[in-house]
């Protein structure tokens, strides 16, 4: 099973400020939505708590949930209470690959863990102010595919798309 982290990270490292993007790229978020559909994407509680409650669990795809209260509820998600449980359900279903969505503890773990073989990255050409941060990835990256994309009437920043692989 291939295990990827997808995130978008400002050239500060910051992914989010008070619970929410700091910005808004709507081909960021089609990047995000086709590259995740059909998969299952975990997810930390406060990163799930971020997303809209509209959106709850993320259509198409099997939400899991990572944390540490015994009694958290996220109704059409599964919770579990480590990333290797979860990681455990995604291996039990026998899927090909299975996506870290966030947030920065979750990533960190997985990372710190060597446990990340294929990260799908948005660099925003953005330095905001946040208060959760992409951690480091190590040495031994390769990008296979990157697309730039420029600030326009929709995109207040510019951003790059790409794909690294150990």
């Amino acid at each position: 099973m291939i295990i990827s982290a997808i995130a978008a990270v400002a050239e500060n490292g910051v992914i989010g400020n008070k619970g929410q993007l700091p910005w808004n790229l709507p081909d960021d978020m089609k990047f995000f939505q086709r590259t995740t559909l059909n998969h299952h994407v975990i997810s930390g509680r406060k990163n799930y708590e971020s997303i809209p409650e509209r959106f709850r669990p993320l259509r198409d795809r099997v939400n899991i949930v990572v944390t540490r209260d015994t009694g958290y509820e996220a109704p059409g998600a599964i919770v579990c209470h480590s990333l290797d449980a979860a990681l455990e359900i995604a291996r039990q279903a026998e899927v090909k690959e299975v996506f870290l969505i966030g947030g920065g503890q979750l990533y960190k773990e997985a990372f710190d863990a060597g446990l990340v073989d294929r990260l799908y990255l948005t660099t925003v050409q953005a330095k905001p102010e946040g208060d959760v941060f992409f951690p480091k990835i190590g040495k031994g990256w390769k990008e296979v595919w990157s697309e730039k994309h420029k600030a326009d009437d929709r995109h207040q920043y510019a951003f790059t798309l790409a794909v690294l692989q150990r």
